[in-house]
């Protein structure tokens, strides 16, 4: 008579056949930084002025081998006033996959939401360290819903006729 095999650490065993899905961070990193602090002469005579900031966020992924995958955010963050342009923060910020028995329907998906969003307080944490550092206030950014802006990307690709959605998503 065949034993079942028990579930470990509170997960369920692979079924019979079926290779169990492993994901590890191999690396994360900063591919691009860039901060420009233009009029900051300007910026400290128009003190009490309210700024308006522009933040854009996009989302890209690319295969780099045989089950390795980068996933990538870049941030840009315009902030200006009526004495002009404040700063400029653009970071690119990535993150090195290994991901083995993952189902091809599953991996656009998994690159695009659940990477970023374990990227993001990384991210997060460069961008309000960088501003401050620019001599502003940091740059707290909320937290962003990286499934929302990946489904808002897949129905704009399937309205505009192409079938499947790009691999970037943008805010």
């Amino acid at each position: 008579m065949a034993q079942a095999s028990k579930p470990q650490n509170g997960q369920a065993a692979p079924a019979q056949g079926q290779s169990q899905l492993q994901i590890r961070v191999v690396n994360q990193y900063i591919k691009d930084l860039s901060f420009e602090n233009p009029n900051m002469g300007k910026q400290m005579l128009a003190q009490g002025e309210n700024p308006n900031l522009q933040v854009e966020v996009n989302v890209n992924a690319q295969r780099l081998g045989p089950n390795v995958y980068e996933s990538a955010i870049t941030l840009k963050a315009q902030c200006a006033a009526k004495a002009g342009n404040l700063y400029d923060f653009e970071c690119e910020y990535g993150g090195m996959f290994e991901l083995t028995n993952m189902p091809e329907q599953a991996l656009e998906q998994f690159l695009l939401v659940n990477c970023p969003a374990l990227l993001f307080p990384f991210l997060r944490r460069i961008a309000a360290d960088t501003t401050r550092e620019g001599g502003f206030p940091p740059l707290l950014l909320d937290p962003i819903d990286f499934a929302m802006l990946y489904m808002r990307r897949r129905e704009e690709a399937m309205a505009q006729g192409g079938g499947t959605p790009p691999t970037t998503a943008e805010a």
